[in-house]
């Protein structure tokens, strides 16, 4: 899991500019197979909490910022980089970080010298996750988010709503982090710190046997006669064995790539168990 911050003079001046980043961020998504847990877009900067099981963060980023850099050039008629740099990301662990970071950015809008009010912030992911609009953005994943309130959807809603509410003037998760980009238990901390400085295996797939790589026609061959357990199986074989991505075995499957990842992630976990 990552939060990413990208700040800057002013990168978006109007609600116009706001839906313009919103739909490139939604391409991106679909491209890379990123889950969006939460975000939100102010004047200078926006806060977004992904989860990149493709680990193609900086390339998706490098589209994202990319991509509107060039709307923002051609709209205004300006040259260069509109960002400062490289991208601010930190990497945390879910089970413990997730609630208050996805928190921490909604409420962002009440953190402004002049507050604005957040519940009703327009370019954030508040209202789409606590239930209040009719169209959740298609690049929204809200699922892990709400499952941390419960089964039931408008339950979850609410309790997802007083939980934001109880959190305003709350300190920043990210005040813990002392100056590492790594945010989590002592545990945690030390694997990552393994896996980013190359000094263990965890952050590298077990090697493959020398052999062709399989069509996904071939993995998925007469899926009608498989039964769902079987599908999943070959889904986290087409992933994990032959370096399928969630958006391409989605496209071919006809799923979302955010139902392919959890398929994966189930797989996963029953491994471990």
């Amino acid at each position: 899991m990552g939060t990413v911050r990208e700040h800057s003079q002013q990168i978006f001046r109007n609600q116009e500019d706001c839906a313009v980043f919103l739909n490139i961020l939604e391409n991106v998504v679909a491209r890379f197979g990123w889950l969006i847990h939460s975000y939100v877009l102010m004047q200078d900067h926006y806060h977004l909490i992904i989860e990149v099981p493709d680990a193609n963060l900086s390339r998706g980023m490098r589209q994202l910022n990319g991509v509107y850099t060039q709307h923002v050039n051609q709209r205004y008629r300006r040259q260069g980089s509109i960002f400062r740099g490289r991208f601010k990301s930190v990497i945390f662990e879910k089970e413990k970080y997730l609630l208050p970071l996805c928190r921490h950015v909604v409420t962002n809008p009440a953190r402004l010298p002049e507050p604005e009010p957040w519940a009703s912030y327009a370019w954030s992911s508040y209202r789409a996750t606590a239930g209040q609009v009719k169209t959740l953005p298609s690049f929204l994943h809200t699922a892990d988010l709400l499952c941390e309130f419960g089964k039931r959807k408008k339950s979850s809603q609410r309790k997802y709503r007083e939980y934001v509410h109880a959190g305003i003037g709350a300190s920043s998760p990210l005040d813990q982090r002392a100056h590492q980009v790594l945010l989590g238990s002592t545990a945690f901390i030390k694997k990552m710190q393994l896996i980013l400085f190359g000094e263990s295996d965890l952050g590298k797939k077990p090697p493959k046997a020398a052999r062709r790589r399989k069509s996904l026609n071939s993995i998925f061959k007469q899926l009608h006669r498989k039964t769902r357990a079987e599908r999943n199986h070959l889904i986290c074989q087409a992933y994990s064995n032959f370096d399928y991505t969630l958006v391409e075995i989605g496209k071919h499957l006809g799923l979302h790539h955010t139902t392919v990842g959890k398929v994966v992630k189930a797989g996963r976990a029953s491994r471990r168990g």
